[in-house]
């Protein structure tokens, strides 16, 4: 009955990432052999996030830290939390050209590369190395949905492409609250007059 049923649920991994994002790339490609928990809650700021005892308490119960990188995760809080918890950490931008924005007079790397679904592709195959690493048993699951996946990004890319090309390089401009979208623009040619980079109002809320 139901303690059998709890005690098979306990039995699965427990992989926490640091954003929303990843853990949702990571659901997909774990179906349901893993438990994957978010550390950020929806709309949280990754850049200016304070760990709370409840996400210590989090990391100490899994198997597996995924974090982006690129310091998304402001003051790396999530390399810190697995490294005080002694659990391996994967980063799932390993392999991305970052673009270079200025921030403050400072160049530093955009941390936002999941923008473009070439990029998404390497989140992918980073994480499924870690949860294959994890659960070598798991491995065949893990690359099959790993093969859809990233099937499905390869249509979400010709699908832009294809939109994005109706419309002359010239007159594509993409404005947003929150400059997060260098990666899209310089994939898909947006805002010319800017180097190809987001748009943000001055004033707008981030």
């Amino acid at each position: 009955g139901m303690a059998s049923l709890s005690s098979a649920t306990e039995k699965k991994p427990v992989v926490v990432a640091s954003t929303t994002q990843i853990a949702d790339f990571a659901r997909q490609l774990s179906g349901d052999r893993l438990t994957v928990k978010s550390i950020l809650a929806p709309g949280a700021d990754p850049h200016t996030y304070q760990p709370t005892p409840d996400d210590v308490q989090m990391v100490l119960e899994a198997s597996l830290c995924l974090e982006n990188g690129l310091h998304l995760e402001g003051k790396n809080w999530m390399s810190s939390l697995a490294k005080d918890a002694n659990k391996p950490i994967i980063t799932t931008t390993k392999g991305i050209q970052p673009l270079v924005i200025d921030s403050e007079g400072e160049s530093l790397p955009d941390p936002h590369a999941w923008f473009s679904p070439k990029n998404a592709a390497i989140y992918v195959n980073n994480i499924v190395k870690g949860l294959i690493e994890l659960d070598p048993e798991g491995k065949e699951g893990y690359m099959a949905r790993a093969k859809l996946f990233l099937q499905q990004l390869r249509v979400l890319d010709s699908w832009i492409r294809e939109q994005v090309n109706t419309i002359p390089t010239q007159r594509r401009v993409l404005v947003t609250t929150h400059d997060a979208f260098n990666y899209f623009c310089s994939e898909y040619r947006f805002n010319a007059d800017n180097n190809f980079l987001s748009i943000a109002p001055v004033g707008w809320s981030t």
